[in-house]
């Protein structure tokens, strides 16, 4: 048995994903997370694991490319997003390889400065293990009713070269 992993199209790819993206996030959960009601971005490319048992997708991590601003300078990031195993395959270092495989994907782009992604409290244990740092400033974001202060979960940034750890940040465009 072999792990598969597949860097492929975001848009592309959507069909594949979408399947396990909708079983780890319901939406028909009781209970809505903070950000049910954010309109979020489209993966440029997405990691996809399938499980070496041949039962299917068993972990997917979206990849983003963007210009932002920090501070009112423009940088090249990547973003990481949508990271998400199916309940079956937990606690077998999935996410970890696909992760480590975004982080590569986004470390060949020789323009990117930095890596930022956002996650819920109990999964900042997890990032931090693998690197991750608390940005500690302040996150905008476009919605369709306009920009909005970006609070609905907290930002980590990833040093490619180096990340900041604190300023203001503008995602000049949707969250993802």
């Amino acid at each position: 048995m072999s792990i598969e992993i597949d860097i492929l199209n975001g848009d592309a790819s959507w069909k594949r994903a979408e399947p396990l993206l909708q079983a780890v996030w319901s939406p028909d959960a009781a209970e809505k997370p903070a950000w049910a009601d954010i309109k979020w971005a489209h993966a440029d490319l997405r990691v996809l694991l399938d499980a070496p048992d041949d039962s299917g997708l068993a972990c997917h991590v979206g990849i983003y490319f963007r210009t932002i601003t920090w501070n009112g300078h423009k940088v090249h990031v990547g973003g990481i997003g949508g990271v998400s195993t199916r309940a079956d395959c937990r606690r077998r270092g999935y996410a970890s390889l696909a992760l480590d495989a975004a982080v590569h994907t986004i470390r060949a782009n020789d323009a990117v400065k930095f890596a930022i992604l956002f996650c819920e409290p109990h999964n900042f244990a997890f990032y931090q293990a693998r690197g991750w740092h608390p940005f500690s400033g302040e996150v905008y974001c476009e919605q369709p009713s306009g920009q909005i202060r970006f609070e609905a979960m907290a930002p980590f940034v990833n040093d490619i070269v180096r990340a900041p750890r604190q300023g203001k940040i503008d995602l000049c465009g949707l969250p993802w």
